[in-house]
């Protein structure tokens, strides 16, 4: 472990241990450690599982859940602690001669040194990134949670910045020690459920805190490495190249709170911030902007700009010209921050009609200061300005809706019957009204993209086409994309039967000449795992993906792909540049566009430094994943491995459907792990189930995996791999495979990450609690097989030998999540206990505790769903 990195776990485990002391006593602190030794002696042999369990089974319930605490919030402050290390790591890997792995400047070299300027070029001109904001509910921390910790991120910056010994560091560890101490006594616990608009407001504070600022500074890196002579000089020659678009107050499907009200909110409360935002950065600009006109004369455009603002506000002009005489390009970027706060308060004599407007004014001032020969104040600050309007407009991010097929059926049905329509159906034709009046207000790329989940034809797609029509009079319909989406190993199968079905609808031909024949298709990666296991959907997912990009070639249509992958491995998460580098080629062609869900806004929009190597490592990605040369490789090692993939894949099929295919696996799956208690957490607005039914079918695939996660088996990230495994029967083949082809590799890899994470010892214990050895045995022996097996493939010794970094992770915290496993047992077995006769007192007590060590163990493992 580094220094700095085993200083700063020290410095802040002793002050919670400081904290917890002072709080509940030595006795308490004395409790703590007992369990910290004990599972750490487990892990060498030295104490068994029996004895930690007749531990925390000594102590009452109330003991136990302040035990839980104070594990809970030290994995807060190690993961705190790694996000420093790795932001001490990046800025010492920041070499402007030799550019980090992974990014932007990388990616612009080699592609120059391979494919030359002009392939080059027209990558960059082509180059789309549009993450996705979800509310899928997989942040397990409050909000109040993840401010204090952000608190105390800033308290230990400040700390480590301090001269040694001073009373500047004095003061800096009594602050963090503070805060610290009241993020133990903040509840872990949501005590009431979040509300769609909740949700709007806690991800938009993401875009506060980091991404409006990184957005030009990522266009500003690439443009230096496109122009690293004339970098703030000539003229930018980056474009922006990434657009946010939200699902939050827009996703419907399955969640009856997100309503038209909440979705004519959600947009509303999204202007307000970027208004504000782009209010404040304008007057910023504006305010430094002192060019005296002597030396940097307005050119006539702006002259011009000047004198009609004069004629049409006289009173506002008069007050800037005589806070900046003699400054014309400062008194017009002041004029334009009264605009954009006119915009925002609603201001009709003033505001501004939309984002073009107030974009011309900025390159009014831009080109009046390069016509004066101020170059560097034309692409300084105010093309940063300028890219920022470019990028979120005046409505932040394009807010899109999805619904049902199922909804749009019934709802179309009822509209044709000519019958009174049903709340539901009425609550449809609201939705398209809202989304008509966005477009009004706000413009068309404020939100037009209509997404439908479980498309099984074209007939889904023409159905919102049809009720938008009754929706609203002939001529008002809104501009919409709507966009099929297919989530299941059946669907993904029909997805190009669907598009051509689509080809043949009016709407649709209308939409694609409006557009330049730009279509979307969105591939559901959660749905598909949960239904056929990793290692099918993944193979299943690749063939989609290369026959979708083959239909686009056929028929003329630039096709983008939505990926609608979740945060963690069994729902297609990981790192998306490694995944993207793994898409069938001619897939990606420049565009990536995908969902970014939940706990995972968090960890890559909270920190600057790490949000800004997010979108570098995605950029990088998009611009080799279109490269010709690395595209012809890919589909190289795709040709001669698919058979022996495929062999993986079948067998690993079987296995996986065998198991879930069990009678009573579902209630077996509700036995042995927290899945019916996780509703409790409040992490979202949505319901974990789509309906009433208790199947396996109906569940989310979020809860699905969270479940998993907490009992240590993470069996939705490798489970069937094994088997799939030892049925190709070939290990020099298979390990050629996982050399060569990027998509076997990011399979095989993805696999051992969940293995790490998975315990095998405290799993067994979670899984003996569902009375059904024979399926304990299955999963446990399926783990074996896989576990040995990719470690042969790979030719790794241990799992994760070639990434250091992770393993140390991972190394660092099995330890204490095994505490917090040991004590959600404890109360897992007593409220599983059917013969027990608990108090009420005992059974909230027991529940409580249960959240408690979920929360822990999402922390501890950094994974939730």
């Amino acid at each position: 472990m580094p220094d700095q990195l085993r200083g700063d776990v020290r410095l802040l485990g002793e002050m919670l241990g400081q904290v917890v002391a002072e709080s509940g006593g030595a006795d308490l602190l004395a409790d703590v450690e007992r369990l910290r030794r004990a599972v750490i002696g487990a892990r060498d042999g030295s104490v068994s599982g029996d004895e930690i369990t007749a531990l925390v089974g000594s102590w009452p319930l109330e003991r136990a859940k302040q035990v839980a605490r104070a594990f809970t919030v030290y994995f807060h402050l190690a993961n705190l602690a790694e996000e420093h290390q790795r932001i001490r790591a990046l800025r010492e890997r920041d070499d402007a001669d030799n550019p980090p792995h992974e990014s932007l400047a990388a990616a612009v070299r080699q592609i120059r040194e391979n494919s030359g300027e002009s392939t080059l070029r027209s990558l960059i001109e082509g180059m789309e990134f549009h993450p996705v904001l979800t509310a899928h509910p997989t942040e397990a921390r409050r909000r109040a949670v993840s401010t204090a910790i952000l608190r105390i991120s800033g308290q230990l910056e400040g700390l480590r910045s301090a001269h040694p010994g001073s009373t500047v560091e004095a003061e800096a560890r009594r602050r963090l020690t503070e805060e610290i101490d009241l993020l133990w006594r903040t509840s872990q616990l949501r005590y009431t459920k979040l509300d769609p608009l909740d949700e709007v407001r806690t991800a938009l504070s993401a875009f506060d805190e980091t991404i409006f600022d990184v957005v030009p500074q990522i266009y500003r890196s690439l443009s230096t490495a496109l122009d690293p002579e004339g970098a703030g000089r000539n003229p930018a020659r980056a474009k922006p190249f990434v657009r946010y678009g939200s699902w939050i107050g827009g996703d419907r499907d399955g969640n009856p709170y997100v309503t038209h009200e909440v979705t004519r909110e959600a947009i509303t409360i999204q202007s307000e911030h970027v208004l504000r935002a782009l209010e404040e950065a304008c007057g910023r600009v504006g305010a430094t902007l002192t060019a005296y006109s002597n030396l940097t004369p307005a050119s006539e455009d702006l002259r011009d700009t000047l004198a009609t603002a004069q004629a049409a506000h006289p009173r506002v002009m008069a007050e800037i010209t005589k806070r900046s005489p003699n400054e014309p390009h400062r008194q017009l970027l002041m004029f334009a921050t009264q605009r954009i706060r006119a915009t925002r308060e609603r201001n009709a004599d003033l505001a501004y009609s939309g984002p073009e407007s107030l974009l011309s004014d900025l390159r009014t001032v831009q080109e009046s200061l390069t016509a004066a020969g101020a170059h560097r104040q034309a692409n300084g600050e105010l093309q940063h300005l300028i890219w920022q309007v470019e990028t979120f407009g005046f409505h932040l991010a394009e807010l899109e809706i999805r619904q049902h097929s199922e909804v749009h059926a019934q709802a179309l049905q009822e509209v044709r019957a000519g019958g009174k329509l049903s709340e539901m159906t009425e609550e449809v034709l609201a939705t398209l009204r809202v989304v008509a009046w966005i477009q009004e207000r706000f413009g068309e790329a404020a939100c037009s993209r209509y997404i439908i989940s479980f498309t099984r034809s074209a007939a889904d797609i023409a159905a919102v086409y049809e009720l938008a029509a009754h929706a609203l009079p002939a001529g008002r319909s809104p501009a919409l994309d709507v966009i099929p989406l297919f989530e299941t190993g059946a669907d993904l199968e029909a997805a190009p039967r669907v598009l051509d079905g689509m080809l043949q609808l009016p709407d649709v031909q209308r939409r694609l000449h409006q557009t330049g024949r730009r279509m979307e298709a969105m591939l559901g990666y959660s749905d598909s795992a949960k239904d056929v296991g990793p290692v099918s959907a993944t193979l299943r997912l690749y063939d989609a993906q290369a026959q979708l990009a083959s239909w686009a070639r056929d028929n003329d249509v630039t096709l983008t792909l939505f990926h609608g992958r979740g945060g963690s491995l069994g729902r297609g998460g990981g790192p998306a540049s490694r995944a993207l580098l793994a898409q069938a080629p001619g897939s990606v062609n420049g565009r990536f566009k995908v969902t970014e869900q939940g706990e995972v806004i968090f960890a890559r929009y909270a920190q600057p430094a790490i949000a800004r190597r997010h979108i570098e490592q995605v950029g990088h990605a998009v611009l080799m994943a279109s490269d010709d040369s690395v595209q012809e490789h890919a589909r190289g090692a795709a040709e001669r491995f698919r058979q022996l993939a495929d062999q993986v894949a079948d067998a690993a099929y079987t296995c996986y459907r065998s198991l879930i295919d069990t009678d009573g696996f579902a209630e077996w799956f509700s036995r042995v792990s927290p899945l019916e208690e996780l509703g409790e957490l409040r992490l979202g607005s949505r319901p974990s189930r789509r309906s009433a039914a208790r199947g396996l079918d109906d569940l989310r695939a979020i809860p699905w995996v969270f479940a998993w996660t907490q009992t240590r088996v993470n069996l939705p990230g490798w489970y069937g791999l094994g088997t799939g495994l030892a049925a190709a029967d070939d290990l020099a083949e298979l390990r050629r495979a996982y050399n060569e082809w990027p998509l076997f590799a990011s399979l095989l890899d993805n696999a051992e990450m969940s293995l790490a994470k998975t315990d095998r010892t405290i799993a067994e214990r979670y899984l003996s609690l569902g009375g059904r050895p024979e399926l304990t045995e299955h999963v446990l022996a399926e783990y074996d097989r896989t576990r040995d097996l990719v470690l042969k493939v790979t030719g790794h010794d241990r799992l994760l030998e070639n990434r250091r970094v992770l393993s140390r992770a991972v190394d660092l915290r099995n330890p204490y999540v095994d505490a917090l496993s040991h004590l959600q047992l404890r109360a897992l077995k007593a409220l599983r206990d059917e013969g027990a006769e608990l108090s009420g007192d005992d059974q909230y007590h027991l529940e409580r505790l249960l959240l408690l060590s979920v929360n822990g163990v999402a922390a501890g493992l950094q994974n939730t769903g």
